[in-house]
């Protein structure tokens, strides 16, 4: 998924599937940057710190993030199952008009209830 959408998203979206693993510092940091869309020297002043010590909470946040992701895998599941929902509804369009791909539609429900 980390090629089809920019680095800050892909950060956003990290942040949403694991944000609540963060510490607190971390978690405001990401906030922030991410959600208000704060610049480093912004943050460091809303919190009374150094840019240097935000960029370093900042990457240190995104760096555990991303081994979250590398060991749990939810975003990866996520646009998975977002795949075959996309692939149900097609299918599930024209069986309803045709009649047929009944039992792939039953598999591909299946395969997004796993």
């Amino acid at each position: 998924m980390k090629d089809d959408i920019g680095k800050v998203e892909y950060a956003s979206l990290l942040y949403d599937f694991y944000g609540a693993l963060l510490s607190d510092p971390q978690r405001d940091v990401m906030e922030l940057y991410h959600e208000d869309n704060l610049s480093l020297s912004e943050i460091a002043d809303e919190t009374g710190t150094s840019r240097q010590a935000v960029h370093y909470t900042l990457k240190k946040a995104e760096k555990a993030l991303e081994e979250f992701e590398a060991k749990l895998g939810l975003i990866a599941s996520y646009e998975r199952n977002q795949k075959l929902a996309s692939a149900a509804l097609k299918l599930t369009d024209r069986s309803i008009k045709s009649g047929k791909d009944a039992d792939r539609l039953k598999e591909l429900i299946r395969q997004l209830s796993e």
